[in-house]
């Protein structure tokens, strides 16, 4: 059967192969030494970055694209009815979703799973960092080598997994990390409770060795021999500072002693600390100390992508908790930079998450700004809604606008296809898992 041979030695290729996750895989699978080609509606960076190291690429779908392929491997948004999927059952060709093919990949790997509602993409990255000979996905680009993959070979791996569809207890865990487990996605377990839980639970016992935040609720039920974190009592002497006018948080973890990894806020002790503690079965602790200094953020997680009269900040925050800590941040880091102005710049991310999350939304703008401005809901392929945003939000006398528009170094809000306002000083702070990220860098 297929699935298996030595995945080394097969020829698979990737439908939607221009998405983060996929091109990840594919990225990852050309370093073990598998045949890859790809196609995809359109180019984009991923493609592009593909092509140029020997990928060939099929832009858009075509029937040719199949040819002698062992594996077809697909993304999440390809219907049953695309031409290639069809060209491949033709064939009889083994066709996987993503979400199939990861438990084929990743089943004969040692694999540190990281998992969690907030902070995976970061304690993922950090881990990376720790251990730069091990492979590693992940869900976001790291800024340390310009990729969401480490292109290398290695029996190891750091692998970030998604809760969302599940697809994580597909990983196989060696090592299972969480961050925490805040109810998120729930349309993927029913909208109960008690199959969320039971997903993680099962993730839990599927490893051989654990590593989780007690604080959280759910984990502080969890009995089974794990390494635990307590952040009010195994984190101290939490400090910020900035180097170079890049963002550092300075803390002491238990009695190891101190340690400094990039970013700002309680939030980047808590997923450092647990990336420190994971990292301990496997290192010394002075090694983790120095290869933590590696880690320099993630895209699109407190990204500094402008500095100057206006410094421009992209974050993925999606959910209230998130938005509440990147606030957070901001504030620590607009008081180093001698209290610049905030301005908080938020595009709701979902119709449903939005809805699930109401309250929650409309209490974590308390604080951490100077000026709020609401973009329209990203509908990410829902149907439209309407909602009176102004009366859910009207309490904190926020600016709606429809976009905004990068002017050189300044930025733009529009309503009406009109210039309401120029920002053209302090920090703007993007809040967003939508397109606001390439409003912010001009690319849309």
């Amino acid at each position: 059967m297929i699935l298996k041979k030595d995945i080394g030695k097969l020829k698979i290729h990737f439908i939607g192969i221009g998405g983060i996750g996929i091109s990840g895989l594919a990225k990852y699978l050309k370093a073990q030494g598998a045949k890859i080609s790809g196609s995809d509606i359109a180019h984009s960076n991923a493609t592009k970055y593909l092509s140029s190291i020997g990928i060939p690429i099929s832009i858009p779908h075509t029937p040719a694209a199949i040819t002698d392929q062992d594996l077809i491997i697909h993304s999440a948004i390809i219907k049953p009815d695309n031409i290639e999927i069809q060209e491949g059952k033709k064939k009889e060709i083994l066709i996987l979703s993503r979400k199939e093919a990861l438990e084929f990949i990743l089943c004969n790997k040692r694999v540190f799973s990281i998992c969690g509602a907030h902070g995976k993409s970061t304690t993922s990255a950090m881990l990376s960092a720790i251990f730069p000979h091990f492979g590693a996905i992940i869900g976001a680009d790291t800024k340390e080598y310009g990729s969401n993959v480490r292109e290398i070979q290695s029996q190891s791996i750091i692998f970030e997994a998604d809760e969302s569809d599940k697809s994580f207890l597909n990983s196989n865990p060696y090592y299972a990390v969480i961050t925490n487990a805040e109810p998120e996605h729930m349309e993927s377990y029913g909208h109960n409770l008690e199959n969320f839980y039971g997903a993680y639970r099962e993730f839990l016992h599927m490893a051989s060795r654990r590593c989780i935040n007690i604080e959280d609720p759910f984990l502080g039920t969890f009995e089974q021999e794990s390494c635990r974190l307590s952040p009010s009592k195994d984190i101290s002497n939490i400090s910020f500072y900035l180097k170079d006018d890049e963002p550092y948080t300075r803390f002491s973890l238990k009695d190891l002693g101190e340690f400094e990894v990039w970013g700002f806020g309680g939030h980047t002790a808590i997923n450092a600390s647990l990336a420190i503690l994971t990292a301990m079965s496997e290192l010394s602790i002075e090694e983790i100390r120095e290869n933590l200094l590696h880690f320099k953020g993630i895209k699109k997680r407190f990204d500094i992508i402008q500095k100057g009269d206006l410094t421009i900040i992209d974050d993925y925050a999606h959910h209230p908790t998130e938005v509440k800590a990147t606030l957070e941040s901001v504030k620590i880091y607009a008081q180093a930079k001698q209290n610049h102005k905030i301005i908080a710049i938020w595009q709701p991310h979902k119709y449903s998450r939005l809805l699930d999350n109401l309250e929650g939304f409309q209490q974590c703008f308390t604080q951490g700004y100077d000026e709020l401005i609401i973009l329209p809901v990203w509908r990410a392929g829902e149907a439209e809604m309407v909602l009176d945003m102004e009366k859910l939000f009207g309490h904190y006398r926020p600016i709606f606008a429809q976009r905004i528009r990068k002017n050189g170094n300044t930025l733009e809000l529009i309503h009406q296809d009109r210039v309401i306002q120029t920002i053209q000083n302090g920090i703007a702070i993007g809040l967003g898992a939508g397109d606001i990220t390439y409003q912010l860098r001009g690319e849309k």
